[in-house]
């Protein structure tokens, strides 16, 4: 009986080790993710695109740190009629587009929005020259941004700009986009 409760006791704490372990892992990689883009003085450092440009990581990223309501808006042109399907693929690719592009340079700034839902509103705009002004007022609040443009291969235009994107604090989003109207 002695045997069987030593047994029992050590095949439960190797479990417990092992389990252990595989969280730590877990969440030790998370940990140096979130921590890969800061130096040993926890500033940002910059990262390396195909050209070997250095970028610097984006102002958002000190952002989240003290503000916690995120959220993408995706800017669609209302006045290339696009179909529902094409408008949904525009939206796709805007979206994925703005991730990868700072991926690297705010990961952190990433982080809070999936926390709060990736939330993502679409809202409708009349123009390419209106989509550039607001352009213009989100890189001057430094929000970052992401602008399609289409292949031509199916519904418009090739090299139409279709849809903008644009994540930061939600309060600094609405300040560029809070005037439009849903899509």
């Amino acid at each position: 009986m002695i045997d069987m409760t030593w047994l029992s006791a050590f095949l439960l704490g190797a479990g417990c080790l092992a389990f252990g372990y595989l969280i730590g892992i877990r969440h030790s990689a998370r940990l140096f993710r979130s921590t890969a883009a800061l130096t040993d003085t926890g500033t940002p450092i910059t990262y390396r695109k195909n050209n070997n440009q250095l970028k610097p990581a984006i102002e958002i990223e000190k952002l989240a740190d003290i503000l916690e309501d995120f959220k993408m808006v995706l800017v669609v042109r209302n006045d290339l009629k696009m179909g529902k399907g094409k408008i949904a693929a525009q939206c796709s690719h805007a979206t994925l587009g703005l991730y990868k592009k700072i991926l690297h340079r705010a990961p952190k700034a990433l982080n809070r929005w999936e926390m709060c839902g990736q939330v993502k509103v679409v809202v409708k705009i009349e123009s390419e020259d209106e989509m550039l002004v607001l352009q213009e007022r989100a890189k001057a609040l430094s929000l970052p941004t992401h602008v399609t443009v289409d292949a031509g291969r199916t519904q418009i235009a090739p090299n139409s700009r279709t849809v903008m994107s644009i994540l930061g604090p939600a309060d600094m989003v609405d300040d560029v986009t809070g005037g439009l109207k849903l899509l």
